[in-house]
C-alpha cells in the first residue's frame, strides 16, 4: 500500500508538471483536463501512503481504510486508462492485489497456554 500511494503520488505529480507526459488513446465519455487527474492521483497517493504507513504499525482502522483507497484507486485507474492504458492495466492489478491482501489477512489470535 505504500509502494501504491508512492506510485499514485508521482503519477499525479508527472500529470501536474507536463502536460506533454500523457497522451489520449481517443475519445471517451468521462474525460477529465490532465490536472484534475494529477490532483485526484496526487490526494489519493498521499492518503494511500499514509495508510500504509499505518499498516505498517498495525494500526486497526488502516486495513478498512486501505480497502477504501485501493477501491478508489482501482476506479481512478478505470477512468485513467485512455492516458495510460498498459499503466493502468498494471495499477489496476496491483489495486486488486492489495485489496486480496487486506481483506485475507488474519492476525494471530492469542495463544492460550493450557496449564
Amino acid at each position: 500500500m505504500l509502494c501504491q500511494g508512492v506510485v499514485a503520488a508521482l503519477q499525479g505529480v508527472a500529470a501536474l508538471a507536463d502536460s506533454d507526459v500523457y497522451g489520449t488513446v481517443g475519445d471517451y465519455l468521462y474525460r477529465f483536463s490532465l490536472t484534475s487527474w494529477g490532483w485526484i492521483h496526487l490526494v489519493i497517493g498521499l492518503c494511500a501512503v499514509i495508510t500504509g504507513a499505518g499498516l505498517l504499525k498495525g494500526a486497526g482502522w488502516a486495513r478498512v481504510t486501505g480497502i477504501v483507497l485501493a477501491s478508489l484507486t482501482l476506479f481512478a485507474q478505470f477512468l485513467f486508462l485512455p492516458y495510460a492504458p498498459v499503466w493502468s492495466v498494471l495499477m489496476i492489478g496491483l489495486d486488486i492485489f492489495v485489496i486480496w491482501a487486506l481483506v485475507a489477512y488474519r492476525p494471530q489470535a492469542a495463544e492460550v497456554v493450557p496449564r
